[in-house]
């Protein structure tokens, strides 16, 4: 007879193969028909809030792998606290301003920037940033991102940039804000100045010169040990900076002494000559050096410059320091105020002009005299030639150093003080204020505590205007009479109410008069004839005041937020700027937690660059794996450190994918005929067993709670994999498969066994829901739909931790049995490889046992038998061990195992001897009850 058809074997249509690149789209279409993003909403409304504050991607090309990992771990964070029944919206928003933006408009359309009108290339800017967003938004949503996406916030939208203008004007009224002229780094390829977040740093290769600055006017106080031709020697790398020169800077606590050689005398800090004269190609012996002076002694003195008819005073600034041989020089060092910050401040110190002898395109102007027209960087081999023909250059070479570059075309740039618009850090305790609230920040890793104080702390103030038209224009007017720069709350308010209305494109549209408030004439001169600012606010002043345009104007969310969740670089970017305005308008920080992730880097550990031809497109890889193996990947690394990323990382994330899905799926097969409304037992009513699972089940969830509430992912993840492969796949499903199959469908052993299944897979898939979304809206939709009232996974709450009815005893007897199954393991697999047996129902174990263990042994003996997953168990005493036992590694515990007794049934394959034999068939007993034929 053909007993198959007895057999209780799973039934499901949840597939093996999840075919994810052509099914997620069907759960994308589900979530989108059936509003799951607002059903959720709905489900949470007015529980606690929980909000995510999202910074905003450039709006300009398609995503790449780090805004993937960016957005993935922002909607696990954010799916996780929906779960535990937070009401999370999610409101995603996009920077649509800025250089970008307009450099690939002007490229694409084939403008000419300078005679474009300003409206006409706003207007196709602003069609360039919409289509992206359109494209990065359809992105996102395809890597299974829930997110307000019908209502995301934009830059360039009229409510926004009007709060930008507001945000300025209350900053403006507390003194905070200032128009100067001040050196800042600036792009003379992208023509416009440059905030700190928008400079990296990469190797260049520059001119190294030391040069003589001639003492001409020699006051006899001067070295007057030494009577020969005496110079300043000073040092730089940016010889087309020599033309601004107008000191030199020494330490005032130092001494300077002369260095003779070849004739001439230099003046040089004392301690660091021997590596000058390394540098300048002198060897020992070759020179000496006379008398001696403290800096102090030389303030005020002047040397002549080496280029032009005036005088480099001599002064004293902090930032000559003599332990950084790397920036010390000679101890003497250039000062530009026109091109540096430090200079500029020993320039106001001093009361030094600022000269600027260079253009917006990096031209040197008529102030350099006969250098003027040259580009900067070809002005050095000119002036170095010029130099050298003078008798003034005493040494000239190579030098690679890290410099600052542009981060949008990549050149190196240059330091120029241009008229600017600022934002004072050190008003009214500002920086001290700010520096308490990065106190009162919790920090994920908590090294970004350090990174953004040190930041802030050592900052300078802030530029905030640029020299572009794509953007929002500050609000500001200048006097046509006396030349007054106005930028009132007065201005600020009919600017912001008028952007409001018309967005931003109105400053260009309409007259100034149209502007202005009636009446509204200069608080100087009382002159009524105006002409409008051009410079825009830079972006990152944009994208900082979103925490006020979005989260202090939309009012079913809260400020602060409880997350920023940003890259490893926005310490100095949006997490610093977004901290500054909230503190000048607030006085308070505008988040509670501050996520930091690290960089994607290629499988060797590369950064990703087209130039390398390493760049990983994720839209390919969701193409070839789905967007599930990227987020399962996304969960599993250290976000804190850089990661890597390869095809064959996401193949090995694949695997683990495969144990997670196909444990699912057997717990989905046997529950096919199972009701938890009709068949759920109580727990005292349970197998040990499967009481067990429901306690690992238990931890499970109480850990991955415990590692979603810090934000780490990668532990939910190792905790998820281990639960399904070792505690499910290893031990559990194992164990149950002969109960499952072989007993009756409505025995108590089977019933107990589904209705450990039924919690565990629906408890399971709920708390992985935030990592693998689409599968657990399949297995939620496949499985649970027809059995609960509940719509998506995602409305669902995150399971209670029920009161255990496993005690510590019980879970102590079952680490005992976990531990005594791997010796039962070990020998059999000797069986199996002597050719003994092929499967372990064909073994049979007998234990000899001490007497603390013998009595707990005997009395879950059959629950033994199908824990080991064998035919037969026998347990007896120590003390009556024959021969063939052997020792365990588990002290006084012995085994015998060997081929089991009796013949094979042929339903459930267990061998049974013939005193437990039906022999009107042969079945097992255990069978026969199953049929019901005893």
């Amino acid at each position: 007879m053909d007993y198959s058809a007895t057999i209780n074997l799973p039934k499901t249509d949840f597939p093996m193969r999840a075919g994810l690149p052509q099914n997620e789209p069907k759960i994308l279409d589900f979530w989108k028909k059936s509003d799951i993003y607002n059903e959720i909403r709905k489900s949470r409304a007015g529980r606690k809030k929980y909000i995510l504050h999202d910074g905003p991607p450039y709006s300009n090309g398609s995503i790449h792998l780090g805004q993937s990992l960016n957005k993935i771990l922002k909607d696990i964070a954010v799916k996780y606290r929906s779960a535990v029944g937070f009401d999370s919206p999610y409101v995603p928003g996009w920077d649509t301003h800025g250089l970008p933006n307009e450099l690939a408009t002007i490229k694409k359309h084939k403008l000419n920037p300078r005679t474009v009108d300003p409206v006409e290339l706003r207007k196709k800017c602003a069609e360039h940033a919409l289509h992206f967003l359109d494209v990065q938004r359809e992105q996102f949503i395809r890597l299974g991102v829930f997110a307000e996406w019908d209502n995301p916030y934009r830059t360039l939208d009229a409510s926004y940039e009007a709060a930008i203008v507001r945000t300025f004007g209350e900053m403006a009224a507390k003194g905070m804000v200032y128009r100067g002229l001040k050196p800042v780094h600036w792009c003379p390829v992208c023509e416009t100045a440059l905030a700190e977040a928008e400079i990296e740093y990469k190797n260049k290769k520059s001119c190294s010169v030391y040069v003589k600055f001639p003492v001409e006017t020699r006051p006899s106080s001067l070295f007057p040990e030494y009577k020969g031709d005496l110079y300043f020697l000073i040092w730089t790398t940016t010889p087309w900076t020599l033309p601004g020169n107008v000191a030199i800077a020494l330490n005032a606590s130092a001494d300077y002494t002369v260095f003779e050689t070849g004739g001439e005398g230099y003046i040089v800090a004392r301690s660091i000559a021997a590596e000058i004269a390394s540098s300048i190609g002198v060897a020992e012996g070759e020179y000496k050096l006379t008398g001696s002076m403290k800096g102090s002694e030389l303030e005020n003195m002047a040397a002549r410059h080496p280029m032009f008819s005036r005088d480099s005073l001599i002064i004293n600034a902090p930032y000559v320091v003599l332990d950084d041989l790397e920036a010390a020089g000679t101890g003497c060092v250039h000062t530009a105020p026109g091109h540096g910050r430090e200079d500029y401040e020993s320039g106001m110190k001093y009361n030094l002009p600022i000269l600027v002898p260079v253009d917006d395109k990096g031209c040197l102007t008529e102030e350099a005299g006969r250098f003027a027209g040259l580009y900067y960087a070809d002005a050095n081999e000119k002036i170095i030639e010029f130099l050298r023909d003078g008798n003034l250059l005493v040494h000239s070479t190579a030098k690679e150093h890290s410099y600052p570059h542009c981060w949008r075309c990549r050149g190196p740039v240059i330091f120029r003080a241009t008229k600017q618009w600022f934002v004072a850090i050190d008003v009214d305790s500002f920086r001290e204020k700010s520096l308490k609230a990065i106190d009162g920040t919790n920090f994920i890793p908590q090294w970004g505590h350090s990174r953004i104080y040190n930041m802030v702390e050592s900052r300078p103030d802030w530029c905030i205007s640029r020299q572009r038209v794509w953007g929002t224009p500050i609000p500001a007017v200048f006097c046509d009479d006396c030349g007054e720069v106005l930028f009132s709350s007065e201005v600020t308010d009919a600017v912001a109410a008028l952007f409001e209305k018309q967005g931003s494109d109105s400053w260009y549209k309409k007259d100034i008069k149209e502007i202005l408030p009636e009446n509204f004439e200069c608080s100087k001169c009382h002159g009524k004839s105006f002409t409008k600012e051009m410079d825009i606010f830079d972006v990152w002043f944009e994208s900082g005041v979103s925490h006020e345009a979005v989260m202090g104007r939309r009012d079913y969310l809260n400020w602060p937020a409880d997350l920023y969740l940003e890259g490893s670089d926005q310490h100095r970017g949006w997490f610093q700027v977004s901290l500054l305005t909230a503190m000048a308008t607030r006085g308070l920080a505008p988040f509670k937690t501050v996520l930091t992730h690290g960089w994607v880097l290629d499988g060797k550990g590369n950064a990703m660059h087209k130039s390398l031809g390493n760049v990983i497109d994720p839209l390919d890889m969701i193409g070839k794996y789905g967007a599930e193996i990227l987020r399962l990947f996304v969960s599993s690394v250290d976000y804190t450190a850089d990661m890597r990323f390869s095809d064959e990382a996401l193949v090995q994330i694949s695997e683990v994918y495969k144990k997670i899905r196909n444990s699912c799926r057997f717990l989905i097969g046997n529950l096919f005929d199972f009701s938890p409304a009709e068949n759920s037992m109580k727990r005292e009513e349970l197998l040990d067993i499967d009481r067990w699972i429901l306690h690992r089940k238990n931890m499970l969830i109480q850990k991955m709670r415990e590692a979603y509430e810090d934000c780490q992912f990668h532990v939910v993840y190792y905790y998820l994999q281990n639960f399904c492969a070792t505690d499910l796949s290893a031990v559990y499903m194992d164990v149950v498969k002969d109960r499952l199959y072989t007993c009756a469908p409505d025995s108590r052993e089977r019933r107990s066994a589904q209705m450990a299944m039924y919690e565990t897979l629906r408890d399971l898939v709920i708390t992985m829901s935030p990592v693998l979304s689409f599968t657990s809206e399949e297995i939620w939709q496949n499985f649970f739909v027809p059995r609960e009232d509940i719509k998506s996974v995602f409305i669902a709450l995150w399971p209670e931790t029920e009161s255990s009815s496993f005690s510590s005893e019980d879970e102590e007897k079952w680490s005992f049995y976990m531990s005594l199954r791997d010796e039962v393991y070990v020998m059999l697999e000797e069986l199996r490889k002597e050719k003994h047996i092929k499967q372990s129902l064909e073994a049979g174990v007998k234990l000899f046992v001490l007497p603390q263990h013998y009595e707990m042994l005997l009395s879950d003996i059959e629950h033994l038998r199908s824990f080991f997953i064998v035919s037969q168990f026998t347990v007896k005493p120590l003390a009556e061990k024959n021969a063939a036992a052997k020792q365990s590694s588990i002290e006084g515990i012995f085994m015998e195992v060997g081929h089991a007794a009796g013949e094979k049934c042929c339903r459930c394959w267990n061998y049974f001897d013939e005193d437990s034999r039906d022999e009107s068939v042969a079945l097992c007993c255990r069978c026969n009850r199953a049929l019901g034929r005893e």
